[in-house]
């Protein structure tokens, strides 16, 4: 592999690490946010200090041959610990059970980091090398337990993370399986990476030579599982809030046919809340669920509860449910009140201080199907057009 075959998963994770910041700027508080932050940031790391020509020039400006390696695995086996970690904090479970795990595994594999620098000082690594150095030293002195060590704690991590993700995923649906499912995937190249890369150096141990498996079976295999487990990662985050906005966008849009219905009541001269296009979507919601309310209070002097009950027990005898009926007959309301404050343009109602809106219509709970029963209900068609013609409901 090249330094282009490097640097592009690390611009890839630098990007993604960038769409994360400023949420972690607004909630640097949340542990999970925090275990993406970090993950991201060390993969990119991985992949940048992991390529050939980054090797070189960090040997080049420290003047110390081979200080890569060490740089490197720790920073391999940092990013094994940040894994870890975000599963541990994307499960859940009762926080200071969450904490003392993670913390756990922090530690175990700060350990293995002073661990692996330390016996990179005690050994003697005197000639460069920027592909093969697993495989050229494997019996050195403390490089040897350098190179085992971090092989070691990388393949307990990967094994660890196969474990918990496939036992999670037996337990979950939708796209969260998906994304573990894909984890599960990654990782499993990981472990193929763990086994070449061992292979070559127990080979070296006992005499004989496949270090090709190391130089060049293995760091593909380490590039396409580091992808893998990052798409799964982050496909259930993005997918999830995808889902989140299309509901919400469909509830603002199926909120429509009720707040143009009652818009009518807004006192002339109200001024219209126009929203800028970027505006969140769930601000958006909040903003016509409140222009719907506002209607419900100045549309309050002509709600007709005796209308409503009459189109309640209609509803029931046409087979809708309790909570469709009690929808259809809020809706059967608004609309005969509408028809009556469409043939009161004065305001001579509530002018006179007839004030009833009292609770006639309960709340958010029921504007969705109020809004659908506005557009589809028989009942509350039949009652439009009596009140239209007769300025009356159902009698």
């Amino acid at each position: 592999m090249n330094g282009q075959d490097y640097y592009i998963p690390a611009v890839a994770m630098s990007i993604a690490l960038a769409v994360k910041l400023p949420a972690l700027r607004h909630n640097w508080r949340d542990p999970l946010l925090r275990s993406v932050v970090a993950l991201l940031t060390l993969a990119a790391a991985v992949f940048t200090f992991a390529a050939p020509p980054t090797i070189g020039a960090v040997n080049r400006w420290t003047g110390v041959p081979n200080i890569s390696a060490p740089l490197v695995y720790c920073l391999i086996t940092a990013f094994s610990a940040s894994c870890l970690v975000l599963v541990v904090n994307w499960r859940g479970g009762p926080p200071e059970q969450t904490r003392r795990v993670s913390q756990r595994w922090i530690l175990g594999y700060g350990l293995v980091i002073v661990a692996l620098v330390v016996l990179f000082a005690l050994g003697d690594a005197p000639v460069e090398r920027l592909r093969d150095l697993d495989t050229h030293y494997a019996n050195t002195p403390f490089i040897r337990e350098m190179i085992a060590l971090y092989l070691a704690a990388h393949n307990v991590a990967a094994l660890v993370m196969v474990a918990m993700c496939w036992r999670w995923s037996l337990q979950v649906r939708g796209w969260l399986r998906a994304g573990l499912m894909i984890i599960v995937a990654g990782y499993l190249f990981n472990l193929s990476y763990d086994a070449t890369k061992m292979t070559a150096v127990v080979a070296r141990w006992a005499g004989h030579d496949l270090d090709f498996l190391s130089t060049y079976v293995a760091p593909p295999l380490a590039s396409l599982g580091a992808l893998v487990s990052a798409i799964g990662f982050v496909l259930p985050l993005v997918c999830q809030r995808l889902s989140d906005n299309w509901e919400i966008w469909t509830t603002y849009r199926r909120l429509g046919w009720l707040w143009q219905e009652v818009r009518i009541a807004a006192p002339a001269g109200t001024p219209s809340v126009q929203m800028a296009w970027w505006s969140a979507a769930e601000l958006r919601v909040i903003q016509r669920e409140s222009d719907i309310h506002d209607g419900f209070l100045h549309l309050g002097p002509y709600f007709d509860r005796h209308l409503r009950e009459d189109a309640y027990e209609l509803a029931l005898a046409e087979g809708a449910g309790e909570e469709t009926a009690r929808a259809v007959a809020d809706a059967a309301m608004v609309a005969a009140a509408v028809q009556a404050r469409t043939a009161d343009p004065e305001g001579r109602v509530i002018h006179a201080g007839e004030e009833n809106t009292g609770d006639a219509v309960e709340g958010p709970r029921d504007l969705l199907r109020i809004s659908h029963a506005l557009r589809h209900s028989p009942v509350v068609q039949a009652v439009r057009q009596r009140a239209a013609l007769s300025g009356s409901g159902l009698s």
